[in-house]
């Protein structure tokens, strides 16, 4: 096999290398992680040692199970004011809400969905508990005392926590509030209309998909409240709710006013409490003058009708659009007496047509046989022409309006509701998180909550916690081969697709590296570089060197040419002796002497350099 095959086959074998490395990296990748961050249980080692000491014959080589993630309750280390893991498994800490809901009817107004501490359905973390929202189609509340009041002041306000739509979700929310610091908060009716700073988490229903942060903020003027909401983030938000995946959801508030939002500790959201809050958190300086009216004589009218336009004698606003052709000829061998439509000769009356009940049968309507021949059938008529007088009804033209005064707004004047708050962080204090939910879904799952105001307390939180979920769920899942089975089973298009990823590479491979062009017996005038040294016009110069040569050879008993000419050894009597290594040598010197003494006799005969020598 020569060099050029063997360098098709290695380029081959690493195309399919690659297209198969991630396949092949990605359980390695899992491990990798695995070991950095968690503790390791690797189940059976033990087992398949004893069972080799028991007997002497080696056993037949094993599959090692998947690694397990043995699971450790998060610990808060630092600062902190609410932290809930559930893997207590009690609700002790927390207060379930037994009122209703006002303006709802009674059937449903009742806070009555149940919430129980279990783990998910699915679970790869065994012990690993969470609080579920078990009921659908009903109302939901429950909440816990934070250790102590937060005050937004100097230091950053974190709030944290893990959500799993086990079962998908249709339509409803998976949001936390921050109750506010009032002396007449009573957990036990906690309803949704209890008083809160902020509201922070998933929401869905249909096609919109929403991650909501709104606070509520106090007018210094008034005292009153009014809630502002985030803007909208440009992520797209519809795989966190689809996966069935835990995702770690972060509000991050500043005391600069700025504020982020994270879904599993990538950023998604984020901006300034001034300036990207609807509506804002400060009102306009000047408002619109609401006892401002338009005064009856206002112009708004740019343009006007001239009113000294005149409509011409000669405009007829009577003409007809369409007049008829009357240079229009009937063309010959038009057939006046024959129909465009005749009954159907073949047609047959129904046998269950009742004439007392459908009337007289009458055969369905064909074209005219006789017609397909002829221009036409039936009476002529001549066609219609646009009519060259036709006017339409006549309009003064346009003109500037003299006294167009612009689009009438009212006066601005000062707000009397104008104040300016520099300081939107400065929220009013919380002292209690809680859940208060409506779910036409069942099963979602919340764990790992953490309130705090060090961001090291929530990523190492977030590590501990959340951290070890996604790296079961990531051990647990199959290789990238067998996801691109399962998602080819699914959609088998893709088929497709694998079979172009891997068959044209190798493809272009061999059609670049195994074909080429074969070497050419005289280099052609393009393959000469460009210089002032004179070059022969190979094609004629070549062919008259040839039959030079083919005649000296006739000529010449001992095969040699003239001085001028080409000497050239005649094998024709050189024994092929395969073992004489120093014959075929001599041959091949020789050969390679002719050939450039060829060359050289090219160049000599070229009309360039005669024309060089005449110089």
């Amino acid at each position: 096999m020569d060099r050029t095959a063997w360098l098709c086959v290695v380029l081959a074998t690493g195309v399919l290398c690659l297209s198969l490395a991630p396949a092949c990296g990605a359980h390695d990748h899992d491990e990798d992680v695995l070991d950095d961050d968690l503790d390791l249980d690797l189940e059976g080692g033990d087992e398949e040692l004893e069972h080799e000491h028991d007997h002497d014959a080696p056993a037949p080589p094993k599959t090692p199970p998947p690694p397990t993630v043995t699971y450790k309750a998060p610990e808060p280390m630092g600062e902190h004011y609410f932290a809930e893991s559930f893997d207590r498994g009690t609700l002790d800490s927390w207060v379930l809400s037994s009122a209703k809901k006002d303006d709802t009817d009674e059937d449903i107004a009742k806070y009555d969905g149940k919430w129980e501490v279990e783990e998910m359905k699915d679970s790869k973390l065994p012990g690993d508990k969470g609080l579920v929202l078990k009921s659908r189609a009903k109302h939901h509340a429950i909440s816990a005392l934070l250790l102590r009041p937060f005050t937004f002041d100097t230091m950053p306000l974190i709030v944290q926590y893990e959500v799993n739509f086990q079962a998908g979700i249709d339509c409803g929310g998976a949001y936390v509030k921050l109750l506010t610091q009032v002396p007449e908060l009573d957990l036990s009716q906690f309803v949704d209309k209890t008083s809160y700073t902020i509201m922070f988490g998933p929401d869905k229903c249909g096609e919109d998909y929403k991650l909501h942060f709104i606070f509520r903020h106090k007018n210094p003027k008034t005292g009153q409240y009014e809630e502002k909401h985030s803007k909208k983030p440009d992520a797209d938000l519809r795989t966190y709710y689809t996966d069935k995946k835990t995702h770690l959801y972060t509000l991050v508030l500043n005391p600069d006013n700025t504020f982020e939002i994270l879904v599993d500790q990538t950023v998604v959201n984020s901006g300034n409490l001034l300036t990207d809050m609807t509506p804002p958190v400060n009102p306009p300086s000047e408002i619109e003058d609401p006892d401002d009216h338009k005064p009856e004589d206002w112009d708004e009218r740019p343009k006007i009708q001239d009113p000294d336009a005149t409509k011409p004698e000669d405009w007829d606003e009577d003409a007809p659009a369409q007049i008829l052709d009357e240079d229009a000829v009937k063309p010959a061998g038009w057939l006046d007496d024959e129909p465009e439509y005749i009954g159907d000769p073949d047609a047959v009356k129904p046998e269950d047509w009742d004439e007392d009940m459908d009337g007289e049968w009458e055969a369905p309507q064909i074209p005219n046989p006789a017609c397909e021949a002829a221009p036409g059938c039936g009476t002529w008529k001549r066609p219609t022409i646009e009519n060259p007088n036709y006017k339409g009804k006549w309009k003064a033209p346009m003109i500037d309006n003299p006294n167009y005064q612009g689009v009438w707004k009212p006066r601005k004047i000062a707000n009397p509701d104008f104040f300016e708050d520099q300081h939107p962080f400065r929220m009013s204090a919380i002292s209690a998180v809680g859940l208060e939910l409506w779910s036409m879904t069942s099963d979602i799952f919340f764990d790992n909550f953490l309130v705090t105001d060090d961001r090291n307390v929530a990523e190492r939180w977030a590590n501990d916690g959340w951290g070890l979920k996604k790296a079961a769920e990531g051990a647990a899942e199959p290789g990238l081969a067998a996801q691109m089975m399962n998602a080819a089973e699914e959609r088998p298009w893709l088929w497709v697709v694998y079979v172009l990823t891997v068959a044209l590479p190798l493809i272009l491979i061999v059609v670049f590296c195994c074909t080429g062009k074969k070497k050419s017996e005289a280099p052609d005038a393009a393959d000469y570089k460009k210089t002032d040294e004179p070059q022969p016009d190979v094609k004629g110069a070549k062919e008259e060197v040839k039959e030079e040569t083919k005649e000296a050879e006739k000529s010449s008993p001992d095969g040699e040419c003239d001085s001028e000419g080409v000497q050239e050894e005649a094998n024709d009597e050189t024994p092929a002796d395969e073992e004489d290594v120093e014959g075929d040598q001599d041959v091949e010197e020789k050969e390679a002497s002719a050939e450039e003494k060829l060359e050289d006799d090219i160049l000599r005969r070229s009309p360039r350099n005669r024309k060089v020598r005449k110089d």
